[in-house]
């Protein structure tokens, strides 16, 4: 199977049901530093940064990043941190979409 960051997201159906706690547990150990939140519903990770500067061009690297593969995070952000948070809202969980992107989003922090 490819890694997590080769893959892309694909549409969710929204009959979908949630990732199974063992199936999602599995995914997360492919994961560098996210961890599980809302009882395992919700998967996040906060990234330090020099800045507000820094912080912000990361949001936008990532929201561009989201656009394109149909799939997006929460954010919080402020001065030298960003918080993001991924569930499928269509499905109220986890899909294997929110593993994919949260991969995604790791590759391209590292490529800064």
């Amino acid at each position: 199977m490819k890694a997590l960051a080769e893959r892309r997201c694909a549409p969710c159906a929204n009959d979908a049901a949630p990732l199974a706690p063992d199936a999602a547990s599995r995914l997360l150990e492919q994961l560098d530093c996210w961890s599980f939140a809302e009882g395992g519903k919700i998967i996040e990770r906060r990234y330090r940064f020099p800045d507000f500067a820094a912080a912000l061009a990361f949001v936008d690297q990532v929201g561009a990043l989201a656009e394109a593969e149909g799939h997006h995070p929460d954010f919080s952000f402020g001065w030298g941190y960003v918080t993001l948070s991924l569930h499928t809202h269509a499905i109220g969980g986890l899909h294997e979409n929110d593993f994919i992107l949260a991969a995604r989003i790791d590759a391209l922090n590292a490529s800064r």
